[in-house]
């Protein structure tokens, strides 16, 4: 049974206490109290993703308070679950403070700079899985301990305040982009144009055009931020997400830079607004018309590969190597663009994109767009 609310309570409606956008705005936090009970929801676009029980400010009960479930109502916490089985005063909003998870895709909130609650990514109520509050007492169905996770949360969240006081410093940023830049410069020679991929929001992605040199026939482009923060969801799917948590993408392409710079204004900060992430071999469905595609006409995906070298033909040049840069103590993984018909695509979810790679390379397929 999930924390839910669909309606007000009878002696008091509910007031807001703390609402919070997550910095890539695929994600909202809501704190609320209807006088009884205050609880932390967290929302996407259209519903109630996960929530947690904060506190009673009445007298708790021996048991769960059915009645009020079944009204939608926040639940008051059982006394042998709460810290606080007298209830305490309300909580005042002026005290409270949400900070995100660089991925955006959890939060905490703090009361007076406090740890008080955690709504973490894994968070979902359709699994049973509620968020963490410091006066809870064990693991109900409406929050868990918070005290009983800290091994665990406590660096994350951590982690999460030196992050955003480093990427709001004066500097931050600067220091990144020059820093990639400069691997990029070191990996491919002098840049060329630059263009901002993000249109103003966060995460803020740019652009690198890397001209044709001798021996690359072909122009390089990649993005320029990707890396600055991890993905969300990787730490859900996979044991240890260090060497995959952070991307950047790039394409080779023979077409004019300008025109297939445009596929990185889909893709480039796609990760953080669905709230997922990018892995060698998945591949993504292009969102509009396809004679709206960037990369060449008849084509509807992207396939994304860390290694396309068995796209290349005996004769064509090697694929760069930008492997050796890293940010926040993590490896930085490039992941290549390559264009692909909506069937291939489907080819790559039922079989496995090894499958599509074995079968574009029968097609003599080359990995650098345009050829």
């Amino acid at each position: 049974m999930a924390i839910m609310r669909s309606g007000p309570p009878p002696s008091q409606q509910p007031a807001t206490l703390l609402e919070s956008l997550s910095p890539y705005e695929s994600r909202r936090l809501t704190v609320e109290s209807d006088g009884a009970t205050t609880a932390a929801y967290l929302h996407d676009e259209t519903s109630t993703i996960a929530a947690t029980w904060i506190a009673n400010h009445v007298r708790a009960p021996e048991t769960t308070d059915t009645r009020r479930l079944d009204s939608g109502l926040a639940p008051v916490m059982p006394a042998a679950h709460t810290r606080h089985p007298r209830g305490r005063p309300p909580l005042d909003p002026a005290t409270l403070q949400a900070l995100w998870f660089e991925e955006g895709d959890g939060v905490a909130v703090t009361e007076r700079g406090t740890l008080l609650a955690v709504i973490p990514g894994w968070s979902d109520m359709s699994r049973g899985m509620p968020g963490y509050c410091r006066d809870i007492i064990g693991q109900t169905p409406f929050g868990w301990s918070l005290d009983d996770a800290m091994e665990g949360l406590g660096p994350r969240v951590e982690r999460a305040r030196a992050y955003w006081q480093w990427r709001q410093s004066a500097d931050g940023w600067e220091q990144f982009q020059q820093a990639l830049l400069g691997h990029l410069t070191s990996r491919l020679g002098p840049g060329a144009h630059y263009w901002d991929a993000s249109r103003g929001k966060r995460p803020a992605v740019g652009i690198s055009e890397r001209p044709p040199a001798p021996g690359r026939p072909y122009t390089v482009l990649s993005t320029v931020g990707m890396s600055c923060q991890r993905m969300p969801i990787v730490e859900q799917v996979l044991d240890d997400p260090r060497d995959y948590a952070r991307i950047e993408l790039a394409v080779a392409t023979t077409l004019a830079p300008a025109t297939a710079a445009r596929v990185f204004l889909w893709l480039a900060t796609y990760p953080w607004r669905a709230v997922t992430w990018f892995g060698p071999g998945h591949s993504i469905r292009w969102y509009a018309e396809p004679a709206t595609f960037p990369l060449g006409g008849g084509f509807e995906a992207v396939l994304l590969l860390d290694d396309p070298s068995g796209l290349s033909s005996p004769s064509a040049p090697e694929v760069p190597d930008l492997s050796g840069f890293s940010a926040g103590g993590d490896p930085v993984r490039w992941l290549w663009i390559i264009p692909i018909t909506e069937r291939a695509r489907l080819l790559a979810k039922d079989r496995g994109s090894s499958s599509l790679v074995n079968r574009l390379a029968v097609e003599r397929r080359s990995w650098i767009a345009g050829e």
